[in-house]
């Protein structure tokens, strides 16, 4: 387990780099100083490994959608780091009896809406009163079960992080995995919920408050029982701070599960271990508030596991043309990373077990001057792997963030070694947050159905009152 640094993040009082957007979806960071400015175009991309689409009988099917009225407004996008327009996350989860569930935000608390199989309504959404931001969703048979955050009384006056289940219509528990007594507080999550058929994984991040983490952000891993009890397990204080969280259910043994972790720069392996100072790296990266990639699962990737047990993930990574110890840090735990990008590239990671990355990432796309955002990553048949972004052309890039123009949804399939198999499909529709896998390989998601703007930042979020269901069968 990492201990609280107690350098480099204990001030809260320098211009912060990023206001909360809609619902306090973004943690305020203290701004501080890039080693380096931003990258000019003719930076070189050496030592990655870029794979390109070759002649391939591979093709990817078309997306059908379906349109699903809501009874409140969703605000679709929320202000990021710098303001960045980013989609508000949504979550779509399928129960064992193949039915769907949907949740996303709204004023009066988490919408969650009961789908049929095909993506059309099968009754009233149920409303979590007093609950805000997705963190994660399982759906049930009977009902479901969400990560989200609550009320609470501590020093920070932020809200407390909370799993909650319904069944058959009705709260059946609400467990607090955050309290005065644990000194920690969630005014964000950041995170992801996982279910393996006897016990939930909950990973989240955490404000200290109180205790040795006092005022510093780290993440947590709860274990959860089918009655809401907590279970022995997981993690008090890990990656810090979390830029980015996936999480996996195992029928037996630790949850798989990856942070982006800015202090040690980049994306690691935090399998059981809370992701201590000597957690396996999958790629080093300039991790400080904005410039990774986005969070998982809603804005990066997720975490897909093989029939062979070999698991992928997908990111935008601005990759690492040098990663040092950084010698000013005397706990020796600090990195200092010089990206090889201004703009962010398309990603794809593997790890050859639940603990151990398998080679380097594989680099998809190269434009020194095209931004790619809201990567993800999902199963696509039996044995390839769909990666889809968004690309903005023509990018101008500031302290890790970049605006331009929206110039396309990518799709396409790569193996599980990362060897593509298809050229790109560029789509309308879009990938929001997490996608659901039905028992036959169908891909379902949500979206709202509008047209992406990525060219200024964020100044209020727009809303809409209808939801697209997306199917994608391999």
């Amino acid at each position: 387990m990492t201990s609280a640094r107690r350098t480099a993040h204990t001030a809260r009082t320098a211009p912060a780099q990023q206001t909360a957007g809609p619902g306090g979806h973004r943690r305020t960071r203290a701004f501080r100083k890039p080693v380096i400015g931003v990258l000019s175009a003719s930076v070189l991309l050496a030592g990655a490994w870029y794979a390109t689409a070759s002649p391939t009988t591979a093709s990817i099917n078309a997306v059908a959608t379906t349109t699903v009225s809501l009874p409140a407004k969703f605000p679709y996008l929320s202000a990021g780091y710098n303001n960045s327009r980013e989609w508000t996350r949504t979550a779509t989860a399928v129960a064992p009896n193949g039915t769907l569930r949907v949740a996303w935000p709204a004023a009066d608390g988490v919408h969650v809406t009961p789908l049929t199989a095909a993506g059309k309504r099968s009754g009233a959404d149920t409303v979590v009163k007093g609950t805000k931001e997705v963190g994660g969703l399982v759906a049930h048979d009977n009902g479901f079960a969400l990560l989200t955050r609550v009320a609470d009384t501590n020093k920070w006056k932020d809200t407390a992080a909370a799993l909650i289940r319904y069944t058959n219509g009705k709260q059946t528990f609400r467990t607090k995995l955050t309290s005065t007594a644990s000194h920690d507080t969630a005014p964000l999550l950041d995170g992801q919920l996982t279910w393996n058929g006897t016990k939930y994984g909950a990973y989240f991040v955490v404000h200290g408050a109180g205790g040795f983490a006092d005022g510093h952000y780290g993440d947590k891993l709860a274990y959860v029982s089918a009655k809401g009890a907590k279970l022995s397990g997981g993690w008090s204080w890990g990656c810090s701070h979390n830029e980015g969280i996936a999480l996996h259910a195992e029928k037996s043994g630790a949850f798989t599960s990856l942070c982006f972790d800015d202090w040690r720069s980049g994306l690691f392996v935090s399998t059981g271990i809370g992701a201590p100072d000597t957690a396996p790296v999958v790629q080093r990266e300039q991790c400080w508030a904005g410039y990774c990639g986005g969070t998982f699962p809603g804005r990066t990737g997720d975490l897909v596991k093989s029939a062979s047990g070999r698991y992928a993930t997908a990111f935008a990574s601005r990759g690492a043309a040098s990663a040092v110890k950084n010698p000013d840090d005397s706990s020796g735990r600090g990195w200092t990373v010089k990206p090889k990008t201004a703009t962010h590239q398309v990603a794809v990671a593997f790890l050859k077990n639940r603990n151990s990355p398998a080679g380097k990432p594989v680099y998809l796309t190269s434009s020194k001057t095209t931004e790619n955002v809201d990567v993800h990553v999902a199963p696509y048949g039996k044995d390839r792997l769909l990666v889809s972004w968004e690309s903005l052309k023509n990018a101008k890039c500031a302290a890790g963030t970049c605006t331009g123009t929206f110039s396309g949804t990518h799709f396409r399939l790569v193996d599980w070694n990362g060897k593509v198999q298809s050229t790109d499909k560029v789509v309308t529709s879009r990938i929001t947050g997490d996608i659901a896998v039905l028992k036959d390989g169908t891909l379902t998601w949500a979206y709202a159905p509008v047209t992406p703007s990525y060219a200024s930042a964020l100044t209020k979020s727009p809303t809409t009152t209808t939801l697209r269901i997306a199917r994608l069968t391999p």
